[in-house]
C-alpha cells in the first residue's frame, strides 16, 4: 500500500515541527547531565571554564551543570551529600571526612600538588616575623588558603594562635578587604596576586619559592558514582585532560577565558599570574602521594585515625590509568593546539 503525503502548507509544517521534536529529543538524550562543583574563582580551577568555551563538553556528550561554592569545607559538604557529581576542591577538605568515616569519596586527578598562595601586605608589614598581633584575611577556615598561612608562617617561626585568621568568602573578597583596611595581610593566589602587586602591595611571604606539598586542586567523585556511571566519569576526565592541554599551550584562549570569568584583561596581571601559576599545574591530572600524604599528616594531629591511612586509600586512579594505558595522553599531547 502507497501512503500519500498531504502536501499543503500546513500538513508540511507539522511534519517539520514533529521531525525537529524528535531530533531535538534525541540529542538531548545523547548527552549525559554532570553537576560539576568548583570552589575557588582562580586559574587551577580553570579548567571547566576553557572546556565550555572551546565546546568540549558537547564533544563529549556531556550536559554540564558548573555549579560555584566557595571554599573547601562547603564544597566538601555538597560532595558528601551527593548535590554534586565531581567536585574541585583542596584536598584537605575531603580528606578529613574520609578519615572521620566518608570512605565513598574518592580523588581522581589533581590539578596542583603544591601551594601556590602568597601573603601580601602594605610595605610597613616587611617580613613575616611583622605578622604576629596582625589580621590576616583567608577564605575559610579550614580551606586551602588558611592550611596555607599555618605552614608558610610555621617556616618563619611565627605560629598561627600568634595571628587573627579573618574569614573572607572568596579570594577577591579578601583583596577588597585589604584594599578596605579590614585585614592587615591577605592570602592570595594567581591572578589576584598579581592585581594586588598592580595595587601596591608586596609579598611578605612567597608561597611558589616554598614548594609546600599539598593537593591543592584535586578533582573528586564518590565511589558509588563510578560504579553506575564509569563511562560518564571517564569522558568528564577526558574533558579535564583535554581543557588542560589547551591551559598549558595556549596561552591566548586561556586569556581570554580567564579575562571572561574574572573580568580581568590588564595583559601585565595576567602574565604575571599564568607565568608563576602554569609551573605548578600538573598536566596529565597526575595525583602526587606526598601531596595526600602532607594532609594526612596534617589531619593527623588533631585525629590519630588519619595515621592508618595510606595516600592510596584516598584514590581510584583507573581513569588516568586507561588515558595512559590506551595512548589517549600522547595523541592529544602531540596534537597539541
Amino acid at each position: 500500500m502507497k501512503i500519500r503525503w498531504a502536501k499543503s502548507p500546513v500538513c508540511m509544517m507539522a511534519v517539520s515541527v514533529l521531525c525537529g521534536t524528535l531530533f531535538a529529543h534525541g540529542d538531548a538524550a545523547a548527552a549525559d547531565k554532570l553537576v560539576v562543583l568548583y570552589s575557588a574563582r582562580s586559574m587551577s580551577q580553570a579548567m571547566p571554564w576553557i572546556a565550555q568555551e572551546a565546546g568540549l563538553f558537547k564533544k563529549y556528550d556531556l550536559d554540564l551543570q558548573l555549579v560555584y561554592v566557595a571554599g573547601g569545607p562547603p564544597a566538601a559538604a555538597a560532595a558528601i551529600a551527593g548535590d554534586t557529581d565531581v567536585t574541585m576542591v583542596g584536598g584537605v577538605s575531603i580528606v578529613r571526612p574520609f578519615v572521620q568515616g566518608s570512605k565513598d569519596l574518592a580523588f581522581i586527578g589533581s590539578v596542583k600538588n603544591i601551594l601556590t598562595h602568597s601573603i601580601f601586605a602594605k610595605p610597613d608589614i616587611k617580613k613575616p616575623e611583622n605578622l604576629r598581633g596582625k589580621r590576616i584575611g583567608v577564605t575559610r577556615i579550614g580551606s586551602n588558603p588558611h592550611y596555607f598561612a599555618v605552614q608558610a608562617l610555621r617556616h618563619f617561626g611565627v605560629e598561627a594562635r600568634e595571628v587573627a585568621f579573618i574569614q573572607t568568602g572568596g579570594t577577591a573578597e579578601t583583596l577588597a578587604a585589604l584594599i578596605a583596611g579590614g585585614i592587615d595581610a591577605a592570602v592570595l593566589l594567581p591572578p589576584i596576586d598579581a592585581q594586588a602587586i598592580d595595587l601596591g602591595y608586596h609579598y611578605v611571604i612567597n608561597g611558589p619559592e616554598l614548594r609546600i606539598p599539598y593537593a591543592a586542586t584535586t578533582l573528586v567523585t564518590r565511589r558509588a558514582i563510578i560504579a553506575k556511571r564509569q563511562q560518564v566519569v571517564s569522558r568528564f576526565m577526558r574533558v579535564m585532560a583535554e581543557a588542560g592541554m589547551i591551559l598549558h599551550t595556549d596561552r591566548e584562549f586561556t586569556y581570554k577565558v580567564l579575562g571572561k570569568q574574572l573580568r580581568l584583561t590588564d595583559r601585565k596581571i595576567l602574565d604575571a599570574a599564568y607565568n608563576a601559576e602554569i609551573k605548578a599545574l600538573e598536566p596529565r591530572l597526575v595525583i602526587k602521594p606526598e601531596a595526600l600524604q602532607a594532609i594526612l599528616d596534617e589531619v593527623g594531629e588533631i585525629d590519630s585515625r588519619a595515621k592508618k591511612i595510606k595516600p592510596q586509600d584516598l584514590v581510584d586512579t583507573r581513569f588516568l590509568d586507561e588515558m595512559e594505558k590506551s595512548g589517549f595522553f600522547n595523541q592529544l599531547w602531540s596534537a597539541k593546539r
